[in-house]
């Protein structure tokens, strides 16, 4: 069986640097957490989009240089909002200041008030998928060619350089988002590591762990090769509620947890996970 991974997610909304930068500092130096996350959204998410919302790529940056061993990442970067020669750059300089311990997370963007509000397209989804699967081939060259030349549908490349590469080699871990089941799918066959979805029962996630099955046997792919991610609420006041929903995704096959965090952070609330919800499903999966 595929090791299970667990990590947290701060969503940089309505909360303070100084109080995330206090949860990863604590998840850091707690070992049963192996990775943490942010999102990448520029207003907060939910009924109230006028409070304060931080910029996931510098914010990341901040925290990878200031971590020493948590793997780090947005889950997941919206393709939508940078050119993916400019992302690329952005995502190879954080494996450098973090030394090797970037999870790059993509998908193909969706929210809508922040497309319209600062004036970025939103195309359709068909669309968008087909951008997000060049985009990834576009990234991947730039990360592993020394000036790759690209003539695609959507992107275009000529002697584009980015210095210096990843830490990581061949490159950093492609985490895919999303659940599409005719064409987001298709290209987490294709370019994932992680697959990560977010909501949705244990019975949807099972469907569509199959279809993906489905699309890496078309390409002649291993589906053991890609890690499945699911993103899980903590209710801080019943953990035992949060461990029995995790217990359910991970019989389904689910082998990377991460537990959303909302603020405010109660003290010590990695520690907390580590023991009432980590540790414990370690041991029932190893039994």
């Amino acid at each position: 069986m595929t090791k299970l991974s667990f990590g947290i997610k701060t969503s940089p909304q309505h909360t303070t640097y100084e109080d995330m930068l206090r949860v990863w500092r604590e998840a850091d130096s707690v070992p049963a957490i192996e990775h943490a996350w942010l999102f990448d959204h520029f207003m907060p998410l939910g009924p109230d989009p006028t409070g304060p919302c931080l910029e996931g790529w510098t914010l990341l940056s901040a925290f990878a240089a200031l971590t020493e061993r948590l793997r780090v990442g947005l889950m997941v970067t919206g393709n939508t909002y940078r050119h993916p020669a400019v992302l690329a750059n952005m995502a190879a300089t954080v494996d450098v200041v973090s030394n090797g311990r970037l999870d790059f997370g993509i998908g193909a963007g969706w929210n809508e008030l922040e497309h319209d509000a600062y004036g970025i397209e939103l195309p359709p989804p068909g669309r968008r998928i087909r951008m997000l699967g060049e985009a990834c081939e576009v990234i991947r060259r730039m990360w592993t060619e020394t000036a790759p030349d690209f003539e695609g549908r959507y992107y275009r490349l000529k002697g584009a350089r980015c210095e210096p590469k990843p830490v990581q080699k061949p490159h950093p871990p492609f985490v895919i988002g999303g659940g599409g089941e005719q064409l987001t799918l298709r290209v987490v066959a294709r370019y994932a590591d992680v697959w990560n979805v977010t909501g949705g029962s244990v019975e949807t996630f099972r469907h569509k762990n199959e279809v993906l099955e489905q699309h890496c046997a078309a390409i002649g792919r291993d589906p053991a090769t890609i890690q499945r991610s699911i993103q899980l609420s903590v209710r801080y006041d019943d953990l035992v509620a949060t461990r029995d929903a995790a217990r359910g995704y991970i019989e389904a096959g689910a082998t990377h947890i991460v537990l959303m965090l909302q603020p405010p952070y109660p003290e010590g609330v990695s520690h907390r996970l580590a023991q009432e919800v980590i540790e414990p499903l370690r041991a029932a999966t190893e039994r």
